[in-house]
């Protein structure tokens, strides 16, 4: 009777319970605000599209639909959470057939792709406009993050006490949850992420007058409720004041990665830096990059064995 039922269920009623009873608690809830995001869509999309009229032809349409108006990468993302749903239902008897198999992705073109980084040259440039006043503003969260490589939320949760000014170390050990009201510290992305990043002695020097007069256990960049597009925007007018390519904050953390592979440092370090789970998520996330030291160490290789007579 239970299986008679659920069949009875339109997708999206399935998907809200599924989400329910697999996701909540079991995952951050930034990445649960997106199965919840997805749900809300699944509604629009197909309000009275029940369980058991779904095969391939009608998820076909589903993600056609949702693909008009999204890039092809969204579409697969959205994809994602639903396959996860749909394949539980098929280990439950509630299907008969996967509805996901040979499924094809589609998707509008994608915007032109920002910068995803600055070089050497530019990150000079910008270090030359920034506005770095005796209190805390926007300015010094821009030099932190392009001299550390933290995550955006990451740099958002720090306090005073995660400084170790005597070994020159920040310790990461929590996130800002910015996308609510209040905002809280919520735990990092994954246990990777909890690390100690080194620090130059001018940065610590700078931070150790900065903030000795704050309370130890609140954020020394939170005052009010913080948006991403608040620093964007600051940033935004930093790059047009040096004259460099308009990135992101995010962007800064791909910087400090990049600066640091062309200067020589491992994937190992730059991994263990960023709080990657793995060495595999660095190569991938900066292939172009490594694919460009290999030509140039290849070069040398060359360059060198040619010498030997």
């Amino acid at each position: 009777m239970k299986t008679k039922r659920r069949k009875e269920q339109t997708f999206h009623e399935y998907f809200k319970e599924w989400v329910s009873l697999y996701k909540v608690g079991a995952i951050r809830s930034i990445t649960l605000q997106k199965y919840y995001v997805t749900e809300q869509k699944l509604q629009e999309l197909v309000p009275n599209l029940k369980l058991k009229e779904l095969d391939r032809y009608s998820y076909q349409q589903l993600l056609n639909e949702y693909a008009r108006t999204h890039e092809k990468q969204t579409t697969m993302d959205f994809h994602h959470h639903l396959k996860g749903a749909i394949l539980d239902a098929v280990d439950e008897g509630i299907l008969t057939q996967n509805p996901t198999r040979k499924i094809v992705i589609k998707g509008k073109d994608p915007r032109p792709k920002k910068a995803k980084f600055l070089n050497q040259f530019e990150v000079q440039s910008l270090l030359k406009v920034l506005n770095l006043t005796e209190d805390i503003n926007w300015d010094w969260f821009i030099l932190l993050v392009i001299k550390t490589g933290m995550r955006f939320s990451e740099a958002l949760a720090l306090t005073p006490i995660d400084f170790d000014f005597s070994k020159q170390k920040i310790v990461i050990n929590k996130t800002w949850n910015y996308k609510k009201t209040n905002g809280s510290f919520q735990p990092t992305k994954n246990e990777s992420s909890n690390r100690k990043i080194q620090i130059d002695w001018q940065l610590a020097m700078q931070f150790s007058q900065l903030i000795k007069m704050k309370e130890l256990d609140k954020p020394i960049f939170v005052r009010s409720r913080v948006f991403n597009s608040t620093i964007n925007n600051r940033l935004k007018v930093l790059c047009n004041r040096a004259n460099i390519p308009i990135i992101t904050v995010h962007s800064l953390r791909h910087t400090h990665a990049s600066l640091l592979l062309f200067a020589g440092v491992s994937i190992a370090s730059v991994a263990n830096r960023l709080g990657h789970s793995s060495m595999t998520t660095t190569q991938e996330t900066y292939l172009h990059i490594i694919q460009e030291l290999e030509n140039q160490d290849n070069d040398k290789i060359i360059k060198h064995l040619s010498m030997l007579m």
